[in-house]
């Protein structure tokens, strides 16, 4: 039996979940889609286990949601090592064989940068009546409140943080709920920085990402 206590509102205890979730008027649904967003540059274990643990938490399924640009790297004048495609084909190639994974490649096709409410409304017109559960990592969460159109995210999808056990998640009135996951010291930026200085990646990173990377010569400079 799963155990519900990990997944909690942001606010009270657990809640039902089984086998799907509940929606803001208790009508049980019997599958989630949940959005996990974010730059994948690339993709590595970290990401792949928390898709794995809230998805097994929540009963859902998990698209990962590269973005085309996110608006903080504009902002920062930062770029991306990995194109959009590309980034979009790592993740395909480390979620291959997963039946609980998929990829989502909505944000490719949406004007720069990618803000999330516009990825929303964009998925809510291709998919009428399906509603969406946003998954975010503690950090981003945390900046909720700095978002674009945030006031408009409770309408669009069901907001849910995962946190890093001991950890508590930050609040915010979007935020639903919050599910623990396993701690992992393990980041993108750690991984294209060991690239850079031909160090290897390892178990760090799928092996067919580790390939993918190698062959294409990305992240070298």
């Amino acid at each position: 039996m799963r155990d519900l206590a990990q997944v909690l509102p942001a606010d009270r205890g657990a809640r039902r979940v089984l086998p799907g979730r509940l929606d803001h008027c208790d009508a049980l649904l019997t599958s989630v889609q949940a959005l996990f967003g974010g730059s994948f540059d690339p993709v590595h274990v970290g990401h792949l286990v928390v898709a794995e643990t809230v998805g097994e938490a929540l009963g859902a399924t998990i698209r990962f949601l590269p973005a085309r640009e996110q608006p903080l790297k504009r902002t920062a004048h930062a770029v991306h090592g990995a194109s959009p495609e590309q980034r979009a084909e790592m993740l395909e190639l480390a979620v291959a064989g997963n039946a609980r994974l998929t990829v989502e490649r909505i944000e490719l096709t949406l004007p720069a940068p990618s803000y999330t409410v516009r990825t929303l409304r964009a998925l809510a017109q291709r998919e009428p009546g399906n509603r969406f559960t946003l998954l975010l990592g503690a950090d981003a969460a945390a900046e909720l409140a700095s978002w674009f159109e945030v006031d408009a995210l409770p309408q669009l999808a069901d907001v849910v943080v995962f946190a890093r056990p001991g950890a508590p998640p930050p609040r915010h009135p979007a935020i639903t709920r919050s599910v623990e996951v396993p701690a992992l010291d393990v980041s993108a930026t750690m991984i294209r920085e060991r690239v850079r200085q031909a160090r290897s990646i390892r178990y760090l990173v799928p092996d067919v990402v580790r390939d993918y990377i190698a062959a294409r010569g990305l992240y070298r400079k």
